[in-house]
This record gives C-alpha cells, sequence and structure tokens, in this order.
C-alpha cells in the first residue's frame, strides 16, 4: 500500500494523517513521544481487512506542525477530535495508542465519548508520574543527539541497536547537511511534562469498552498495573511476555494477536485477555 498522507488544518496547526485504507469503520492509531505514524504502519497494515486505517502524526512530531504554541492535554484531544470529526462524521472511531498517544486516545474517549466506538491502550497509564524531573531528562537525552547524522549508520552508532532506535532512524529527515530528527527537545519536554499530570478522574469516567495491553518488561510495576484496572474495573486487561514498553516493535505478532482478538472478538488469539 502506499502512503497516502492528508493534512487537517486546527487552529493554526497542521496535523498529518496517513491514510492507509481499508474497508470499515475508521481505525486511528497514535504514537508515542518522539514517534510518528511511520512506526505504527505494520500494525496498520494488519488491521486494513476489517478497519479504515488513518495514522496521525501527533502536533510537534512528524510532518506535522513542529512548534505549536499549545502544547496542552487538550489540544492533543481536539486535534484527534477533529480527525475523526472530518473524516468520519457519521459514526464513531476506535482508537489504539502506544504510550503518550494512549493518553491521548484515552482523554479523548472520555472528553468526547459520542466519537469513540472502541479504545485500546498499550503501556498507557492514568497515574502520571512521581519521578518530577523525568521531563527534564528526557529533554536532556534528546539534546544530547547530534544536530545531523550524516548517515543512518552514524545515527546507528549513536543510538545503538534496538526496535526503538531503528524506528527513530527510519523517520530521519533527509537534509542538505544530512539526516536530522522530526521534532525538538523542548517540544518533547512540555508535551511529556503534560502527560505527567495524574488524570484519574477523566479515566473513572470513560464510558466505552476499553482494553489495557501491558508489556512485560515495560515502564510499568505490576501495582501500577493493578490500580488502573482496580480503578476502572470494567476494563480488559492483556499482558504481552517477553516485550519491552514499545511492543508493538519488539513483539509485532503477539501485538496483533491481542489487538485483533479484542478488536474483532473472533477468540483466536493464543494470548489471552484477562480482566
Amino acid at each position: 500500500m502506499s502512503e497516502n498522507r492528508v493534512l487537517i488544518h486546527r487552529d493554526g496547526v497542521d496535523i498529518s494523517v496517513v491514510d492507509r485504507g481499508g474497508d470499515g469503520t475508521l481505525l486511528v492509531l497514535l504514537h508515542g513521544l518522539a514517534g510518528s505514524a511511520r512506526e505504527l504502519l505494520p500494525t496498520a497494515d494488519a488491521l486494513t481487512d476489517a478497519f479504515h486505517v488513518v495514522l496521525i502524526d501527533q502536533r510537534g512530531h512528524g510532518q506535522s506542525s513542529r512548534r505549536p504554541e499549545d502544547l496542552s492535554r487538550e489540544a492533543f484531544v481536539d486535534d484527534l477530535a477533529e480527525v475523526i470529526t472530518q473524516l468520519s462524521p457519521d459514526r464513531p472511531a476506535t482508537l489504539v495508542g502506544q504510550s503518550m498517544g494512549a493518553h491521548t486516545a484515552f482523554l479523548t474517549a472520555a472528553a468526547r465519548p459520542g466519537l469513540v466506538e472502541r479504545l485500546v491502550m498499550l503501556e498507557g497509564h492514568a497515574f502520571g508520574t512521581d519521578e518530577p524531573d523525568e521531563a527534564a531528562r528526557l529533554r536532556a537525552f534528546f539534546d544530547s543527539w547530534p544536530a545531523v547524522f550524516t548517515s543512518a549508520d552514524d545515527a546507528r552508532a549513536f543510538l545503538g541497536e534496538s526496535a526503538l532506535s531503528e524506528a527513530w532512524i527510519d523517520d530521519l529527515e533527509p537534509t542538505p547537511d544530512g539526516l536530522r530528527r522530526r521534532f525538538d527537545a523542548d517540544v518533547m519536554e512540555r508535551t511529556i511534562a503534560a502527560v505527567h499530570k495524574p488524570r484519574w478522574m477523566e479515566w473513572q469516567e470513560l464510558t466505552v469498552p476499553t482494553l489495557a495491553v501491558f508489556a512485560e518488561n515495560g515502564l510499568f510495576s505490576a501495582e501500577q498495573k493493578a490500580e488502573l484496572i482496580a480503578r476502572r474495573p470494567q476494563t480488559r486487561r492483556a499482558d504481552i511476555p517477553g516485550a519491552s514498553h514499545d511492543a508493538h516493535l519488539d513483539a509485532l505478532d503477539s501485538w496483533i494477536e491481542v489487538l485483533r482478538a479484542f478488536l474483532l472478538e473472533d477468540g483466536s488469539a493464543e494470548i489471552t485477555l484477562v480482566r
């Protein structure tokens, strides 16, 4: 399938949307911090037999506006709501997000339940963080990157060899001076600082069917995973063994099995959905 991109304009910001095609209701995929739609293309292509799948570069990321003034969670929610309204005006969409994208998705489902039919959160949470300097540490990491890399091998030597590093390398922007990242470190800091505030009220107000997917070697402790479900017991839960926070990259087959089992309710997945 070709990469068909459209720009949706809202409040002075361009939101880049990849339309992967497919038949059925709209399914929107949302990447995590410092990512882009590109890393979720394999997920998209595994679902176009049952859904019309689109992927969003969230503001400040990918090919969307790089330095939007408003980086509040509400701005991200309003962007997603605009995409759904324009692309599926007559029927709610299914939302699937990873990490920060999961956070955007569940806040949208809470604020605009009429726009959302189902919700899947991969390595997402509502508790925020108990590490107040985490956003600053992430900025320092991104600031440590060279302004440009001379080649993909140069980037790999700096970033290391991992599924996440390869996703970043694949998304580097070619320029006359070399390959540069498609995001700015200060924008990432401001974006994730807003994600790090607790959102339990919105989580408990969710009315749509929801699946929380956790990775065995992800970001969250056993206690944090349990708390998310305890605060909203109707949430279904799935765990992917051996996977990292970026399970959509390093455990793709297992991730797709879990995703399809919930979205299609066909009961064929080998990984059990648990409450």
